[in-house]
């Protein structure tokens, strides 16, 4: 079945870093593209980036955009957000999901997603 599963979550100091991975499993990794949203008490459910596995495209919210950076490793099907310059407003659940494509176009909305992992920064 199509498992998605989040790891690298943990408290950091605001300044710092970290990276989270996304190991996918029970389809074919290439033929979708993976993103990553987050989502804090009481705010809506964000998304942060995305990344097309099959040509590298990525891209980002404006909220983390020169901060994070999204990449995959499709031998290992997996995907990582590294996470720099954290501040507390990076503060919520991460989450991957998969996103189906057609004709070369990324559907809007994911079909599967993770549990998450939480990201927690001090100020």
């Amino acid at each position: 079945e199509v498992q998605l599963v989040e790891s690298g979550g943990g408290s950091v100091q605001a300044g710092g870093s970290l990276r989270l991975s996304c190991a996918a499993s029970g389809f074919a990794f290439d033929d979708y593209a993976i993103g990553w949203f987050r989502q804090a008490p009481g705010k809506e459910r964000e998304w942060v980036s995305i990344i097309k596995t099959s040509d590298g495209s990525t891209f980002y919210a404006d909220s983390v955009k020169g901060r994070f950076t999204i990449s995959s490793d499709n031998a290992k099907n997996e995907v990582y957000l590294q996470m720099n310059s954290l501040k507390p407003e990076d503060t919520a659940v991460y989450l991957c999901a998969r996103f189906t494509i057609s004709r070369g176009v990324v559907s809007p909305d994911p079909d599967y997603w993770g549990k998450g992992t939480q990201v927690t920064v001090s100020s």
